[in-house]
C-alpha cells in the first residue's frame, strides 16, 4: 500500500511542479509540460512493477502511435480561444474533437493492421 501512495505522491508532485512553473514562465512551463512526463512515469512504474522489458517496449510503441491524434488538441485549444471562445467551452470542444480523432485514428490503424 505504501508503494502506491509513493507513486501517487510522486506523480501528483510532477503535475504541481509543471503548473507552478507555468505560472512563472509560459515558455519554461510549456517546455516542462511538453516532456512526456506521464509516459515516463508510466514506463518507469511498469518496469519497476513487472521487470518486463517487452511490456515496456510495447507501451512505448503504443504511446508513440497514440500521441499523433493528441496533437490536434494542442492546435484546437488555442484556436478556439483566439476565436473568442471562453476557456471551458474551448477546453471541452478540444477534448471532444480530439476524442473523435482518436476513434477515427484507431479505425485507420486497424484497417492498416497496426495494433496497439
Amino acid at each position: 500500500m505504501a508503494y502506491y501512495i509513493i507513486k501517487i505522491i510522486l506523480s501528483a508532485l510532477i503535475v504541481v511542479v509543471v503548473s507552478e512553473v507555468a505560472k512563472r514562465s509560459t515558455l519554461l512551463g510549456a517546455l516542462v509540460a511538453s516532456l512526456p512526463l506521464t509516459s515516463i512515469l508510466a514506463i518507469v512504474w511498469l518496469y519497476v512493477d513487472t521487470k518486463n522489458i517487452e511490456k515496456v517496449s510495447d507501451l512505448s510503441y503504443g504511446i508513440f502511435l497514440i500521441v499523433i491524434p493528441s496533437l490536434l488538441f494542442f492546435i484546437l485549444l488555442p484556436s478556439f480561444i483566439k476565436l473568442g471562445w471562453d476557456f471551458w467551452p474551448s477546453l471541452g470542444s478540444s477534448i471532444f474533437v480530439t476524442g473523435w480523432a482518436y476513434l477515427g485514428y484507431s479505425i485507420v490503424l486497424s484497417k492498416l493492421n497496426i495494433s496497439i
